[in-house]
């Protein structure tokens, strides 16, 4: 239904330097290439990697200090603290702004840090307080799922926008109408929002000719949309209705398969809702999830306000 742009969308932390990748049939890895080679799609900020304690330590007296890129840690102990602090700074009302942003963004890089590191992922699985751990299994096997997704021999950056996602409780907002409206579970919509967009932060089609923050094809779109396939309450509602007439929410996987015809991605959106219905602050979290473009590169971050023009 949607042409999904995860093909191009999947994300993955900044990992140390390395050869350029190559593309096969099997699951993409994501080895970015010598900087001279995606430097110039980099956004011009400082990168600083932190442990829990670096973070405390420096952002004293240092508001721009949630201004700078986050970066994953390379060994166990540090990662699990990030870990830890992402997901409970995500869940704490009092974290707001800027360092909410910077918090979702690195809970990200440590997930995706995560897959790819498997030397370390037992260590720091085995030590996450017991009431994280869920939200945790969960996010990494809905990443996982994604992972599996290949990329194509891409060597250009695609002709799209990368715009601000809408203010986080206007999407919220959007979300509860289509719920109240056709009965589709709030946080599988946000779950789709997610995986599609980034919460609506990528403009332009994807690969198949799908459009908009909830990815629809332009006669799916004539067919249950009213209004702007751009306009993320319209989009939204619209994605609410066609789940709806496909099975929702009696059968809502099979109403998600509908959405999109991969069981991976069925699996990844169903897991990432679940964290929500868990725990609705954890939207928070996901809300400041970045775009990542798989290149034979190298994996590439487009911040907001990048533009292929």
């Amino acid at each position: 239904m949607t042409g999904s742009l995860l093909v191009f969308v999947l994300l993955a932390a900044y990992l140390s330097a390395g050869a350029p990748v190559e593309l096969s049939t099997a699951a993409p890895r994501f080895t970015p290439a010598p900087a001279t080679d995606v430097s110039a799609f980099e956004p011009a900020v400082e990168r600083v990697a932190l442990t829990s304690r670096d973070r405390a330590r420096r952002a004293i007296g240092e508001p721009a200090q949630w201004d700078v890129l986050p970066v994953a840690a390379g060994e166990a102990t540090a990662l699990l603290e990030q870990l830890v602090m992402a997901e409970r700074a995500v869940r704490d009302p009092a974290v707001t702004g800027r360092e909410l942003a910077y918090m979702g963004h690195l809970q990200q890089l440590v997930y995706f840090r995560l897959i790819e590191r498997a030397d370390l992922r037992d260590t720091v699985f085995s030590a996450i307080p017991k009431d994280l751990r869920r939200a945790a299994d969960l996010n990494i096997a809905a990443g996982a799922n994604l992972w599996l997704w290949d990329s194509t021999h891409v060597t250009e950056l695609p002709q799209w926008r990368i715009v601000p996602a809408s203010p986080i409780y206007d999407l919220l907002t959007y979300y509860r109408e289509a719920e109240a409206e056709f009965g589709v579970p709030w946080y599988y919509l946000a779950a789709i929002n997610l995986v599609e967009t980034r919460m609506g932060r990528i403009r332009g089609d994807s690969y198949a000719g799908a459009q908009g923050p909830m990815q629809f094809m332009p006669k799916t779109w004539d067919a249950y949309g009213d209004g702007d396939v751009d306009d993320a309450r319209d989009a939204i509602l619209a994605a609410g209705r066609y789940l709806h007439a496909t099975g929702a929410p009696e059968h809502m996987e099979r109403a998600i398969w509908m959405y999109n015809h991969d069981n991976e991605y069925v699996d990844a959106v169903m897991k990432y809702g679940e964290v929500m219905r868990d725990d609705p602050g954890a939207f928070r979290g996901f809300y400041g999830w970045q775009v990542y473009f798989v290149t034979a590169y190298g994996t590439v971050f487009l911040p907001e306000g990048w533009s292929k023009d």
